[in-house]
């Protein structure tokens, strides 16, 4: 493996994957998002960018990050969202010199991850058999929208059209019968699910490197994870072949497991909490919160088999009684009780949220140019090798000098002239 981990983490704790070197020439979300997991993990992320524009997602905006003036920056808070802990650099891959660079950096990594369409990496020499014979260790993951193989591989892949065609808007949103119809899910989870994916995957083909000394391509497909997360209801399709429809806020496998209406606020809105119910211990549980201990002794609703079989008769009934006392009311004595339920926040209350906040879920970085940045921590937390949180999500090209002269040994003559012919 490469030593670059030492180059960033002199002087503090060792991380996960020190001393591993990613090139990541991916934009947007799904590749940016595996590699940025990998950089929070430890690993030196060299983020490939086009000179001038960079990624995409730095115009996606408003909002956009504001410098100490007080004006819009060009770097929008979805770019910030997903390239924190990397090192950017820009290059003209469509060039021979660019080609070239990349070429000397594969030479020097562990790791290889594009999203290109099928077959451009070929266009420029930069595909998997050209950089194996490079580095034979070189672990190459290509991200696409419908995989290397198969009818729909030269389509081109986003989220939106992904969640459609993978079934999931056809299981998310209202019953139809309650006017319902299809709806994406609020963040781009197919995306997100193959960016996590693909860490996985790329960690499992690093283990095998180290014991073998041999790569391997990984294809990643967002159709191919969007079916995967169909998870249960993907089982109780192929299982029982019937189609299931929308549920709105309900569960297909558990009753009462869904959104209920409950008094309304103190300002006379509508309110409601989430009612978890995981067992039929808790459902007892929930039972004797309610004063309706009979509903638990029903044999229609005694079990969650009989309570699905049922849930057009308990729901309603349930929907009745929950009307019957304020959030807090229930919230505190469900609590109380083990009965699993929450609010249903909006974000300015997810991160006003005490608990959040003690889980240190946002993080403060010092940015060059725009003063300190609240941006969404990682989610992993480790005894022995905590995640990195050193390197702001990077200015366009802000490490090229740094990449090119200290990794490559380019020199200062050669930088400028590469800068000039726009190359970087």
């Amino acid at each position: 493996m490469s030593s670059s981990g030492q180059l960033l983490h002199d002087n503090l704790p060792m991380n996960a994957l020190d001393g591993i070197r990613i090139l990541d020439l991916s934009r947007v979300l799904a590749g940016p998002w595996c590699t940025q997991t990998l950089a929070d993990l430890g690993a030196d992320v060299i983020k490939v960018e086009r000179p001038t524009f960079g990624d995409d997602t730095r115009g996606w905006g408003p909002p956009f990050l504001k410098d100490e003036a007080g004006k819009d920056t060009t770097d929008a808070a979805y770019y910030l969202g997903t390239n924190r802990n990397k090192r950017s650099i820009t290059c003209d891959i469509s060039s021979k010199e660019g080609q070239e660079i990349i070429h000397a950096l594969a030479l020097v990594s562990d790791v290889f991850i594009e999203n290109f369409k099928v077959g451009d990496m070929a266009r420029y020499g930069l595909d998997y058999a050209s950089l194996s014979k490079i580095n034979p260790r070189l672990v190459y993951c290509s991200v696409t929208g419908f995989g290397q193989t198969g009818p729909y591989r030269e389509r081109a892949g986003y989220d939106y059209a992904v969640q459609g065609i993978g079934g999931l808007m056809s299981i998310t949103g209202e019953r139809d019968d309650l006017g319902g119809g299809p709806q994406k899910v609020g963040v781009a989870v197919a995306d997100l699910f193959t960016g996590m994916y693909a860490s996985v995957a790329i960690l499992a083909a690093l283990r095998h490197a180290e014991n073998t000394g041999q790569g391997q391509h990984i294809d990643m497909a967002l159709l191919d994870t969007q079916v995967a997360m169909l998870a249960n209801l993907g089982a109780n399709y192929l299982v029982s072949g019937n189609v299931p429809g929308r549920a709105g806020n309900a569960h297909q496998n558990i009753v009462p497991y869904q959104v209920f209406e409950v008094a309304p606020a103190a300002d006379g809105s509508k309110d409601y909490l989430i009612l978890a119910v995981g067992n039929d211990g808790q459902y007892a549980k929930f039972c004797a919160v309610a004063g309706k201990p009979e509903l638990a002794e029903d044999p229609r609703f005694a079990k969650n088999s009989e309570r699905v079989r049922h849930r057009a008769v308990l729901v309603p009934i349930l929907e009745e009684i929950m009307r019957t006392r304020r959030k807090h009311d229930w919230l505190g004595a469900l609590e109380a009780a083990k009965v699993p339920c929450g609010a249903i926040n909006n974000l300015a209350e997810v991160f006003d949220d005490p608990h959040v906040q003690s889980r240190g879920m946002v993080h403060t970085w010092q940015r060059t140019g725009t003063g300190p940045v609240n941006l969404v921590a990682s989610p992993m937390k480790f005894s022995a090798t905590p995640v990195r949180n050193e390197i702001a999500p990077p200015l366009l090209g802000q490490h090229t000098q740094e990449v090119l002269g200290a990794l490559l040994g380019f020199s200062n003559e050669k930088i400028q002239q590469l800068r000039d012919a726009s190359v970087i």
